[in-house]
């Protein structure tokens, strides 16, 4: 049994799945690949249990069959190659592989393609369709606000909230929240689930940023993602989602325009003279005039900047984490940044100036207290 493949094609294909491979598995079988070729078409299939994911390609072949066939020593040979075609044949009693390129010949041991680990199908899934580029868009913006704090499971992952005027994306450690809302795509039923972080990841690297159609589908286990060649399985974490609304401030008398990159560039020079453990920067406004400054004590370093703003309040002074307002602002597009105020203990709300008509982005941050 044997197939023939173009290498760079075959190597982008196996790129693209290949985060799903853990580094530490239980079963050796799960650092393999799955290859299965049906009619010319080969499925290449990778897992951890938790999450799976699939791609297809045209291959040259004349009969059906599967192969399981180690990742990292089948990737690492396929980025050494030139782009040629490559022959791959299987001895199908002893699972051998052999992989024939212009000038030279590679042998690895497969497994039996009947031992991997077979991917979940839909029960009585909902189904939902989402433009790639907006499913991009909403998990590039709220990805980094997911939490890693195993203690807190639901905030491991992303909340999706399927809603009749709309979608929401929810992502939250506690100390900074992002909600990306759709008011153009209706999700239908009310029903959410929470996405874990690694197929967050997998789709940020892999979902195309055009208008392609993504087919959600959801059960009360699993989501199933479809796009282009390509289909994401990941188990949902099953935990209740904190109530998101009720921590953000709805009096925010305070308003701060300012020019996006001025504010990015000033916050990222700051920031180093900051205290490497509190990364604390303080803001002052003051009529037409921004106060950026940080100092750390016991290296006595400090630093301050002036910036010219937009300004509507009464003069406030507030500490944030220079971190999480750095990442907030590099995930923010437009040329200007609203920042929404109330008191110098009141978490504080981020937007862009200016945003499309059917999407509202909203990013909170908690404020630090000021060490005077």
């Amino acid at each position: 049994m044997k197939f023939i493949v173009s290498s760079s094609i075959l190597l982008k294909s196996l790129q693209k799945i290949s985060g799903v491979i853990s580094s530490n598995t239980v079963l050796p079988i799960l650092e393999d690949f799955l290859f299965q070729i049906e009619d010319g078409k080969l499925k290449v299939f990778a897992t951890d249990l938790e999450t799976s994911m699939s791609t297809e390609l045209s291959v040259e072949a004349k009969e059906n069959f599967k192969i399981a066939i180690p990742a990292r020593i089948l990737t690492d040979i396929l980025k050494t190659l030139p782009e040629q075609p490559v022959s791959i044949s299987i001895d199908e009693v002893s699972f051998g592989i052999e992989i024939t390129s212009d000038n030279g010949k590679y042998k690895l041991a497969g497994e039996n393609g009947d031992d991997f680990p077979k991917m979940p199908s839909e029960q009585d899934a909902t189904e939902v369709t989402i433009p790639a580029d907006v499913l991009a868009n909403a998990v590039n913006k709220t990805l980094f606000a997911v939490s890693s704090d195993e203690l807190r499971p639901a905030m491991t992952g992303m909340l999706w909230q399927f809603n009749e005027d709309g979608l929401v994306f929810v992502s939250t450690d506690a100390h900074k929240l992002v909600r990306y809302e759709r008011k153009d795509i209706k999700g239908g039923n009310g029903n959410s689930i929470i996405v874990p972080k690694k197929a967050l990841n997998l789709l940020k690297s892999t979902l195309p940023h055009t208008d392609t159609p993504v087919k959600v589908a959801y059960d009360s286990s699993n989501a199933f993602i479809y796009f282009e060649n390509s289909y994401l399985v990941c188990r949902l974490i099953d935990a209740r989602y904190p109530d998101y609304n009720a921590v953000i401030p709805t009096e925010n008398p305070n308003l701060l325009l300012i020019n996006k990159d001025d504010f990015f560039s000033s916050m990222r020079r700051i920031a180093i003279f900051a205290n490497k453990t509190t990364h604390q920067v303080v803001l002052k406004m003051a009529g037409t005039e921004l106060s950026v400054s940080a100092q750390d004590l016991d290296f006595s370093n400090e630093a301050s900047e002036k910036l010219v703003c937009e300004y509507k309040g009464n003069d406030l002074e507030i500490g944030f984490n220079a971190k999480f307002l750095l990442e907030m602002l590099s995930s923010l597009d437009g040329d200007e940044v609203k920042l929404e105020l109330s008191t110098a203990t009141r978490a504080g709300i981020l937007r862009p100036a200016e945003s499309d008509a059917n999407e509202d982005l909203l990013m909170l941050v908690m404020p630090v207290m000021i060490n005077n």
